[in-house]
């Protein structure tokens, strides 16, 4: 039995508080697959097991909430802490990425990571914080966001609660496709910006 099964099992019998402990810890970069259990949050919605405002409302608290729990540890922990943490349980390289697309791309990066690149959503919540990116700012890009990403997909597991399996490997695949296409766009980018300005 797999973790999807066993999530699967565990929100057909617990419901919501399921779903919101996976959600929050998923944020905090827990290894927890978030997107199959909003999916399958909206499709039990469709099918009368859970009332939609619950789902929307817990989905979207769990992952702000997440959110602003690992900005406040990156925030008061700081550099220090994020080497003893890329140290006991890996990921400096990801740490680095995401500080990079803060440094770069701020709001626009806090917000595309809560829904379209959302691989880079946990490392970008405490690399914010270590870098004093502005609270108010990543409040608000981080709660507009959220409430897209769980909107999303709670209405693709209501469209589709009859495909619910196929639509989880479609959005499997889809996410390493954004990433390409976002990689792709931003070395465009940066290529197009020394081209010009070896030209000046």
């Amino acid at each position: 039995m797999n973790i999807n099964d066993q999530l699967l099992a565990a929100l057909s019998l617990y419901g919501l508080p399921v779903l919101f402990s996976v959600i929050f810890a998923s944020s905090l970069g827990i290894p927890l697959p978030a997107t199959f259990v909003i999916v399958v949050a909206g499709s039990f919605a469709q099918l009368g097991d859970m009332n939609i405002w619950w789902v929307l409302v817990l989905g979207a608290m769990a992952a702000i909430a997440g959110d602003q729990t690992a900005y406040a540890i990156g925030h008061w922990g700081g550099p220090r802490l994020a080497k003893r943490l890329t140290k006991w349980f890996g990921g400096a390289l990801q740490l680095e990425k995401a500080e990079n697309v803060v440094n770069r791309w701020g709001w626009a990066g806090v917000f595309l990571s809560r829904w379209l690149v959302t691989s880079f959503g946990p490392p970008i919540n405490y690399t914010t914080g270590i870098t004093g990116f502005s609270y108010r700012r990543f409040l608000l890009w981080d709660v507009t966001g959220e409430v897209v990403w769980v909107g999303l997909y709670v209405l693709a597991g209501e469209l589709f609660s009859d495909r619910v399996q196929a639509l989880i490997e479609t959005l499997g695949s889809l996410a390493w496709v954004e990433i390409g296409l976002i990689a792709a766009a931003i070395f465009g980018w940066l290529l197009y910006r020394n081209l010009r300005n070896s030209r000046k």
